[in-house]
């Protein structure tokens, strides 16, 4: 491993981000690893790690590699893989963008939930400020079966709402009701997330706009879900009786997290489209003898 490893923190509506560039895959990432560099008292805090890699250069990622240069290899804050995190491809694309490597427009980002295509709008008047980024979400599947979600003694209906990775929506008189969200909240069946999900509790703001809390499998609660979002948005949708796909119309939500705003439109097509910001807060360089630590205590990485 290389004893000088640079890093960036990022976030998109406060869900925040270790960034780590490693164009050619050489820097060896266990999931021991990713934990330490995401601990917010021990390391460099973030509920995931952007791990920046070419396609070409990472397995799971090759076949991508004609349509997407970039792999976005998420991890979680737990050091576990993730299929997607929609406010995470934003900001991956504002790095591509900060490091030269991409310019404002269409691009595309490589995924384990697939190709997302995403663009980055121009900045403001006199580039006062970074304009927002886009991203091509791919489809809502709704999977057949009742959900149930459960906080204490209480338990409540949920849409079960796929968006490349697992959600179940639940549709609260409070917000408070979804408690502190610090451990996974219960569901039943067992059957319908074999691997976990991420719970949206989900309020009514006004027409078509919604707030909403979550817990993300593998980070607890976080300020913001992007893909959790969008999933909100097709359960509202269905629930006010708007399907794109029927009516031949598109339909917007506004959706309020705990640290901001995005906007999310379902198209006729069932494209999900996400609107919101990115920003890069830091950039510095990673600690050789205290990676070397933690990195010692982890399991060594399978050669590819």
């Amino acid at each position: 491993m290389s004893t000088r490893i640079a890093f960036l923190k990022g976030h998109g509506t406060e869900n925040d981000f270790v960034i780590v560039p490693d164009p050619e895959n050489v820097i060896d990432l266990p999931p021991a690893t990713v934990a330490a560099l995401c601990d917010r008292r021990a390391g460099i805090g973030g509920d995931g790690l952007l791990h920046v890699v070419r396609s070409a250069a990472h397995p799971e990622a090759q076949e991508m590699a004609p349509e997407a240069e970039w792999f976005m290899d998420y991890r979680n804050g737990d050091g576990s893989t993730v299929e997607m995190c929609g406010n995470g491809v934003r900001v991956f694309a504002r790095y591509l963008q900060r490091a030269g490597l991409v310019t404002e427009g269409d691009i595309a980002v490589a995924t384990r939930g697939g190709v997302k295509s995403v663009h980055i709008a121009k900045a403001g008047p006199q580039g006062s400020a970074e304009g927002d980024i886009t991203v091509g979400m791919g489809k809502a599947v709704l999977p057949e079966g009742d959900v149930t979600v459960r906080v204490g003694e209480r338990s409540w209906s949920a849409r079960n709402v796929n968006m490349g990775n697992p959600h179940a929506v639940a549709f609260v008189d409070d917000l408070a009701d979804a408690g502190d969200l610090y451990t996974p909240p219960p569901f039943s069946p067992p059957s319908a997330y074999p691997d976990g999900v991420n719970v949206e509790f989900v309020v009514d703001r006004g027409p078509r706009h919604v707030a909403l809390r979550v817990h993300e499998r593998g980070a607890g609660e976080t300020r913001s879900c992007g893909t959790g979002a969008c999933a909100v948005v097709v359960a509202a949708a269905r629930r006010d009786g708007a399907d794109p796909a029927l009516t031949g119309a598109p339909v917007t939500y506004t959706v309020d997290v705990l640290g901001g705003t995005l906007v999310i439109t379902e198209r006729p097509d069932g494209e999900i489209e996400m609107t919101g910001p990115a920003v890069i807060v830091a950039e510095g360089e990673i600690d050789a003898e205290w990676l070397a630590a933690v990195s010692a205590a982890a399991p060594a990485r399978p050669k590819d």
